[in-house]
């Protein structure tokens, strides 16, 4: 008799979420059923583990190392064969493209993606002394952070630029989608909504950038 699948306690807006976040701190194991998820904040993944309802363990990297971290592993072969589905591949790092993301739950996505893969940074502009503000999403894929680029400006009304640096220890491109203030400010307030899931530092300073308001008053990147 063939095993009983595992259903996962997760939909909607915290789904989408999850596979933001697997899409950048996550990957997917070569034996089709397991899922992992790395970050350097441990209360973070026991909450990946309560919103999705799982009572793995959560695990250790580099012990004792600057570049400690944990992760999360777990298999459910429904929820792996359902990222393979929408886009997502083992080693996916280089290979990413186009993913299936309903317009619906884009902002849970990229918000999943910001709080693995994105960077936003705060400080005061050195001659009018204005606070500033910016957003970055990395990737090493340059066909899936051009599809990012494209939805981010249909959906959320945004223009970002994209920079690409030589990493010569890996010898390959890192991309990097980059938003200035207004923009930056555009998307935090649409992704980090009232109640939504997220890594609490960004949850603060997305809070705290579309709070913000020192000499903010125009801007060409957003569009509306």
């Amino acid at each position: 008799m063939p095993q009983k699948r595992k259903e996962l306690n997760i939909e909607g807006s915290n789904l989408w979420y999850l596979v933001g976040l697997i899409t950048s701190d996550g990957c997917l194991s070569s034996d089709g059923r397991h899922i992992n998820i790395t970050s350097k904040d441990y209360e973070f993944l026991r909450g990946i583990k309560n919103l999705v309802g799982l009572g793995n363990k959560i695990g250790t990297k580099n012990k004792r190392k600057i570049n400690e971290a944990y992760y999360l592993q777990f298999s459910n072969r429904n929820l792996y064969e359902f990222l393979l589905i929408i886009g997502l591949t083992p080693n996916k790092s280089l290979t990413l493209t186009n993913l299936d993301i309903p317009e619906e739950y884009f902002v849970d996505f990229l918000r999943g993606l910001i709080d693995g893969d994105g960077s936003v940074r705060r400080w005061i502009h050195h001659t009018n002394l204005h606070e500033q503000w910016s957003l970055s999403i990395y990737s090493g894929s340059q066909i899936f952070i051009t599809w990012l680029q494209s939805k981010i400006e249909k959906y959320l009304d945004c223009r970002g630029k994209i920079y690409s640096a030589l990493r010569p220890q890996r010898k390959n491109f890192i991309y990097t989608l980059k938003y200035g203030k207004m923009g930056a400010k555009a998307i935090l307030q649409n992704c980090y909504y009232q109640g939504a899931f997220g890594l609490d530092r960004k949850i603060k300073l997305a809070q705290d950038c579309f709070e913000s308001h020192t000499g903010w008053t125009q801007s060409k990147t957003v569009v509306n």
